[in-house]
């Protein structure tokens, strides 16, 4: 009975730490649908190439890191370790780890590069808002909401003091622009350490594979990914709070995706040391 309900649990951890990653594929289709509509309003004169990471940095940093996470995933729970040393398994994996890691750098330029961009705003004089309505206005949502003005939000926006985001037909109050200024920067936090995340993942999976992952190297381990993972969860809960649920659900999802990344680098410790 015991072996039964074992097997049962594992099936049922199993199937929702795959449920967890098929999410977070879906993500990437809700982010691009999300950027998609946000970039009519934030380059409504058009875009150039060399600016596509900016209007889909989120779409590009979720299908690099998900292509990420099924590497790890194959690594530490799914191939085994005969099969990894293998040297066209490893090309193969090196090649998918480069292009992941190279997407994923891009998308950090690319958070940093719209944390910038969205820090250009200058004043906007307009002694009656609503009478701009049908000249192709957009107001402030969130960060990537930009909704066209209208009769029903502009008189939210008379008497009060407005900036443009410059050469950009979307406008928002002082206080409205600062969240939004805030929530780029928290991108960028973001983005960041969740890379610095995965190089310790990287050092702690090549560790174990040469029997060098214990003791004090351990230790070093838990305590930074404690303070890395703590940032990522004060991000999380910042967008809960300030952001859009998109950002807070992927956020959620991420930690909980290495949080099983963890759990199988953990058991395969725990088989090595019996």
């Amino acid at each position: 009975m015991t072996v039964i309900q074992s097997n049962s649990a594992q099936i049922l951890f199993v199937a929702f730490k795959y449920t967890v990653y098929g999410l977070l594929i879906l993500n990437i289709g809700l982010f691009f649908q999300e950027e998609s509509a946000a970039i009519e309003q934030t380059f409504s004169q058009g875009m150039v190439l060399s600016e596509l990471i900016q209007g889909y940095a989120a779409t590009i940093d979720t299908a690099a890191w998900v292509l990420l996470l099924l590497m790890f995933e194959l690594e530490t729970s799914v191939v085994s370790a005969d099969t990894l040393s293998q040297s066209r398994v490893k090309l193969g994996f090196w090649v998918a780890r480069l292009f992941s890691y190279g997407f994923i750098g891009y998308a950090f330029y690319g958070y940093f590069g719209k944390m910038l961009f969205i820090q250009g705003i200058s004043p906007f004089t307009a002694p009656d808002v609503c009478a701009l309505v049908g000249n192709g206005f957009s107001v402030i949502d969130n960060l990537d909401q930009y909704p066209l003005l209208s009769s029903e939000n502009c008189s939210s926006l008379q008497n009060q003091v407005l900036f443009q985001l410059d050469n950009q037909g979307v406008i928002g109050t002082e206080q409205q622009w600062a969240a939004i200024q805030w929530l780029t920067i928290v991108d960028v936090i973001n983005s960041i350490t969740w890379i610095l995340v995965v190089l310790v993942l990287e050092i702690d999976v090549r560790l174990q594979r040469r029997n060098r992952f214990h003791g004090t190297i351990i230790i070093v381990s838990k305590r930074v990914k404690i303070i890395l993972y703590s940032i990522l969860f004060g991000a999380a809960t910042y967008w809960g709070f300030l952001g859009d649920f998109l950002d807070f659900w992927d956020a959620f999802m991420w930690l909980l995706a290495f949080f099983f990344i963890e759990m199988n680098i953990l058991k395969v410790l725990k088989q090595a040391l019996t």
